[in-house]
């Protein structure tokens, strides 16, 4: 199927234009060519169905994205439980830390193809429904094995749905990318947050299994299937306005791998995932064995995490209204140098500095989300950069958790790993300067 397809993926599909037709300002919003329709006049309702339409899309996004992280930060709350319930070493842990990257990767990619072929809304609600069923059945699945399957499975649900929501934003919200982007950035942080921090008390009032202690957040994402299964029946009529047969003329085509802007933005997005991750995975390890208490360990993730519902909302606002994100990316990655020292210096006297600090330098990923939205012209263009940069940012991403894990193991101690991971953070700054600039990879055609 042709790649101009992808335009058809939401109601509001913005129009292609020139490099002319673009603001002066840069804000990365560009406006429709002459004799186009604006992006808001071809919802495929008018009146109160079509606002209560867009209502839905927003009450899902939100959802969404409050499911995209618990998977994840639940289990780095009580990785210690499940190695020792499980029988993991160390390396085993780093590996298991890892399978978000690597699953993220390998099944981000298929979602521009599923997407066209179902419908967006069909696709991410068919991820709510496997995170709720991989979240659910990982626990009992017996075993090392039977815990990875069916986490890859939660896993699998989170990749789809990571890729696709810079494009349902675009599609439905292209006169609003930034706000929309910080709006499903702070309920993704929010939801990582909580449970970051109720997991382990959870676990406690439940009877102390770490089993039930993961297993109840499939709760979370059953409710987030219910407005993705309203949002996908409304597949035909939101395409429909979009789909002409023929292209629209003075379209580029545009060979993704060849744009240098994608590269950038890609090697970005995946240095900060492989920061987000080893965080998420490995920081409550760090405090504990600092000695902080597990609890405390947990919520000190859980500040971390918080940090990101405010900045995330402010965030994009912010860097839709410049011309280069580079100076943002530059203060994010000096935050995180100083999370780092501190961790390396003092982790248990000055944690919750240090985990403001992280949570600061975490923020790096709604930064890239908004360039994804920024960086290309059209919705199309969006699919194709967000699945590049997502797909080879998070394999770019995979073996740092588990590097973390085994330098831990044979050290018997954090400085390695925290040398490694300021190490990473220069390179970060460095490509997330060059993703920054005023480009659209359109122009790099």
């Amino acid at each position: 199927m042709a790649d101009d397809d992808l335009a058809t993926l939401g109601p509001a599909a913005e129009p292609r234009t020139t490099p002319a037709d673009r603001p002066a300002h840069g804000t990365g919003h560009p406006r429709p060519g002459l004799g186009e329709a604006a992006p808001e006049s071809r919802l495929p309702a008018t009146g109160p169905a079509g606002h209560r339409l867009r209502w839905i899309v927003i009450a899902a996004l939100v959802l969404a994205a409050l499911n995209l992280r618990p998977a994840i930060t639940s289990l780095g709350a009580l990785l210690e439980e499940v190695r020792v319930g499980l029988g993991m070493s160390g390396t085993v842990a780093g590996l298991l830390t890892s399978v978000p990257a690597l699953c993220f990767a390998a099944f981000g990619i298929a979602a521009p193809r599923l997407a066209r072929r179902f419908g967006p809304g069909a696709i991410v609600c068919a991820g709510m429904a496997a995170i709720t069923v991989g979240v659910v059945v990982r626990p009992y699945a017996g075993g090392t094995g039977g815990f990875l399957a069916a986490s890859g499975l939660a896993l699998a649900g989170i990749a789809v749905s990571n890729v696709l929501m810079p494009v349902v934003i675009k599609s439905w919200f292209a006169d609003r990318v930034g706000p929309m982007t910080g709006l499903y950035s702070m309920a993704l942080a929010l939801g990582t947050s909580l449970a970051a921090a109720l997991t382990v008390p959870m676990t406690d009032a439940l009877g102390g299994s770490w089993r039930t202690g993961l297993a109840v957040w499939a709760a979370l994402a059953a409710v987030a299937v219910l407005p993705w299964l309203l949002v996908a029946r409304q597949r035909r009529a939101a395409a429909g306005p979009a789909t002409g047969g023929a292209a629209p003329t003075g379209e580029t085509t545009v060979r993704i791998t060849s744009s240098p802007t994608a590269w950038a933005l890609a090697v970005f997005f995946g240095l900060q995932a492989t920061a987000a991750y080893i965080t998420m995975g490995w920081m409550p390890q760090i405090f504990r064995d600092a000695g902080v208490s597990a609890g405390t360990a947990g919520v000190l993730l859980a500040v971390t995490m918080a940090m990101g519902v405010p900045l995330s909302f402010v965030l994009p606002r912010l860097a839709a209204r410049m011309r280069h994100q580079g100076p943002l990316a530059v203060l994010l990655g000096l935050c995180g140098l100083a999370g780092y020292a501190g961790l390396w210096l003092a982790p248990a006297a000055g944690a919750w500095a240090w985990a403001l600090l992280m949570g600061i330098s975490n923020c790096a990923f709604p930064l890239a989300l908004t360039m994804i939205g920024m960086r290309s012209t059209s919705s199309a263009g969006v699919v194709k950069l967000s699945a590049f940069t997502q797909s080879v940012g998070y394999l770019i991403s995979v073996p740092g958790p588990l590097l973390v894990g085994t330098l831990y193991q044979h050290s018997g101690g954090w400085g390695l790993p925290i040398a490694l991971m300021a190490g990473l953070m220069v390179p970060q700054i460095a490509v997330g300067v060059l993703a920054g600039r005023d480009r659209r990879i359109e122009d790099e055609a």
